[in-house]
């Protein structure tokens, strides 16, 4: 079966740079690893696949060598008799391309770097300032370059010398039969140097901990669980690497008053039994001031009232959301007399139409009287 051309195995024109070259392989290796897709033989066979195309073309010689012939510029018995030799190389291409979808990367002078972590801060705030926006100032633990080295770890006055063992690129070659697996320098752990005389300020490290204070801006509509990213203060990357990002969770305090639920929001707003039974009008708290809300005569406990735009703004549109007003009857308290006896009157004037005065109460009654047999209401 003929090979597939290793350019369209790649996705990629046949001018493409190494860096292009990379970015592809570095896609395509990690669509079809065999981690990601157990026990998927066409995964397998197209990782394989797109690991010999780029093991041929991120090799100039080989290259050039298939540019010209083909698969027999690259074949073992073909015109070009490299391919065999190439075998050893790649756990080059492994390290270089996965050591930069997972941290690493090559620096100055061949040293690898890696990418500082992302932190993450917990800002807990009012609903006010979910709802309307605000700013807030933030105090982070940092790393900053120590002063008395520069940076660098070593005493004033010396400096960082390369490693004799590795020669100075953080990594050791090991030849085991046919396989060569590249590791990490035991002597310099991966830094490519060594320090002699470390720094007393820093103790070699190249810096000391401290805090930093950011400003963080909050858009309006944030809700709890929304997260703020400020690109690039995170933590130190290593050995010149870029640094980390930060995370702000947001957490939204809980407000006496309203609920929120997406962009609408709750409340519950209790009424005295004369304006549930003859009608009113109330003054209802909003986030943004008071309106006024009609009670219509008869409302029933638990009746919801809508206020249209009274919610929050969505961070993501231009969609505000509700106040929705839960009516809750209260039933008075602490009666003197006087108010007892007008109630015991109003009672007994009501219990002559009961079905007309309370038909929510009459239905019930009937309800159970289908079911259970003859019932006196009290």
């Amino acid at each position: 079966m003929a090979k597939r051309d290793y350019y369209e195995i790649l996705g990629v024109s046949r001018s493409a740079s190494d860096a292009d070259l990379k970015k592809a392989y570095r896609r395509l290796a990690m669509k079809f690893h065999p981690d990601r897709n157990p026990e998927d033989k066409v995964a397998e066979a197209n990782f394989k696949e797109v690991k010999e195309a780029f093991e041929v073309l991120n090799d100039s010689q080989k290259r050039a060598a298939y540019d010209q012939f083909g698969h027999e510029g690259v074949n073992p018995s073909g015109m070009g008799g490299q391919h065999g030799a190439g075998a050893s190389n790649f756990s080059d291409i492994f390290g270089d391309v996965f050591g930069d979808i997972f941290g690493g990367a090559r620096g100055a002078g061949g040293q690898r770097v890696y990418r500082g972590a992302d932190l993450q801060y917990n800002l807990e705030i009012s609903l006010d300032e979910a709802v309307a926006g605000s700013s807030a100032k933030i105090r982070i633990p940092t790393k900053l370059k120590c002063k008395t080295c520069s940076g660098s770890g070593a005493k004033p006055g010396t400096k960082p010398e390369g490693c004799t063992t590795c020669g100075g690129v953080g990594q050791v070659r090991m030849q085991q039969g046919f396989f060569s697996v590249q590791q990490t320098c035991p002597t310099c752990r991966g830094v490519g140097q060594v320090i002699k005389d470390s720094c007393s300020d820093c103790r070699g490290r190249g810096w000391n901990e401290d805090q930093k204070t950011l400003s963080v801006k909050i858009p309006a509509g944030v809700d709890n669980g929304d997260r703020i990213r400020l690109a690039g203060e995170g933590e130190s990357g290593e050995r010149g690497g870029p640094a980390g990002d930060l995370y702000v969770q947001i957490q939204v305090k809980p407000h006496p008053v309203f609920q929120r639920e997406d962009a609408d929001l709750h409340c519950e707003i209790p009424i005295n039994l004369v304006t549930a039974t003859l009608g009113g009008e109330l003054e209802v708290p909003t986030l943004t001031g008071r309106v006024k809300l009609k009670i219509p005569a008869g409302t029933q406990t638990s009746k919801m009232f809508r206020l249209k735009g009274k919610g929050v703004r969505t961070i993501r549109g231009s969609h505000t959301g509700d106040l929705i007003c839960k009516v809750k009857i209260e039933t008075p308290v602490n009666l003197n007399a006087e108010q007892k006896d007008l109630l015991k009157r109003l009672g007994e004037s009501l219990d002559k139409d009961p079905s007309k005065h309370n038909p929510q109460e009459r239905s019930w009654v009937d309800t159970l009287k289908n079911l259970f047999g003859d019932l006196r209401s009290s």
